[in-house]
């Protein structure tokens, strides 16, 4: 397999698995209806009274990424919470091409599906996302707080995340790296999909192998055996199947409980099995809804527009 040969000399690689813990919170879901001188700046289309980093003031660190920092921040003068993304402009070219394309990502989208962004700004240190904040931190926080959800939290947690990649098809964006740590809370208890990283703007040529392996589709992990010529947006949808199942189990579903898998692991849990085995608990519409997300043939898969009227999702 083709990314099984590019790996096989790399690090093994593992799985967070969330562990047991002895209090939860709860948590409700939303269910939606149907700088300086020397920086520069480039706004969103709505208006934004961050004009400069230095209207920012810093409270707390929220966490660390990949060649960065993300800060809790408020406006001097309004008072208004932001989230601050910062990126290191020292990073490998590769990384700052990526990180230029989840910039030029940032400044089309405009939904409420989506994690805001107001302002980027560049100097020459940083590269600056001036972000929506979500003050109940990602879907993982929540896994790891309260294990496993009920249905009908999961379907309120699938609608929203559906609207949101129903918005990104329309601008003809894949996002490519649909996980719990990618999708944030508000302090409604709204859902919004957050980082695009691993995100591109379809306009030809080969999908690509960023975002993290466990979640992504057969057709990623090996083109030569699912077949080329999908650009992406079933990827998503298998992405969606796998954090739904995820949210049921309370664990990575694809792997047994404990288990630790590397890379050939993950390959043979997500392309060899025939099918993914979905736990007969659940109701009819779950198991339903997470079949048709976990499809490995791409071309059989529900679309975005499908799930959206699948009875899982709707009337809930």
């Amino acid at each position: 397999m083709t990314l099984v040969r590019e790996r096989r000399h790399q690090e093994p690689l593992t799985l967070s698995i969330p562990p047991p813990l002895c209090h939860r919170n709860t948590i409700a879901f939303s269910i939606p209806s149907q700088s300086s001188s020397s920086s520069s700046s480039s706004s969103s289309p709505d208006s934004s009274p961050v004009e400069t980093l230095n209207d920012l003031e810093k409270l707390a660190v929220l966490g660390h990424g990949s060649g960065g920092t993300v800060y809790k921040t408020r406006h001097r003068r309004t008072k208004t919470l932001y989230a601050l993304k910062v990126l290191r402009s020292n990073l490998n070219a590769t990384t700052m091409r990526t990180t230029a394309v989840e910039a030029n990502i940032l400044k089309r989208i405009q939904s409420s599906f989506v994690v805001k962004c107001y302002a980027v700004f560049v100097n020459s240190s940083d590269l600056c996302f001036v972000m929506e904040l979500m003050e109940k931190g990602s879907l993982h926080d929540a896994l790891l707080a309260q294990q496993v959800f009920p249905e009908p939290m999961i379907s309120a947690l699938a609608n929203r995340i559906l609207q949101g990649l129903r918005y990104l098809q329309e601008m003809r964006i894949v996002h490519g790296d649909i996980k719990p740590s990618n999708l944030l809370i508000n302090e409604n208890g709204e859902v919004k999909i957050a980082d695009f990283g691993a995100s591109r703007i379809v306009a030809g040529g080969e999908y690509g192998s960023n975002g993290t392996c466990a979640y992504m589709s057969p057709e990623r992990v090996d083109p030569e055996k699912w077949g080329f010529g999908e650009v992406g947006f079933a990827g998503d949808v298998w992405s969606l199947g796998v954090v739904v199942l995820e949210c049921y189990l309370g664990r990575y579903p694809l792997t047994k409980v404990g288990d630790k898998p590397d890379w050939a692991a993950l390959v043979c849990a997500i392309c060899c099995s025939e099918k993914v085995e979905i736990p007969v608990s659940g109701s009819p519409e779950f198991t339903g809804f997470v079949g048709r997300c976990l499809e490995k043939d791409w071309r059989k898969r529900g679309t975005v527009e499908e799930l959206l009227r699948h009875p899982f999702v709707m009337n809930r």
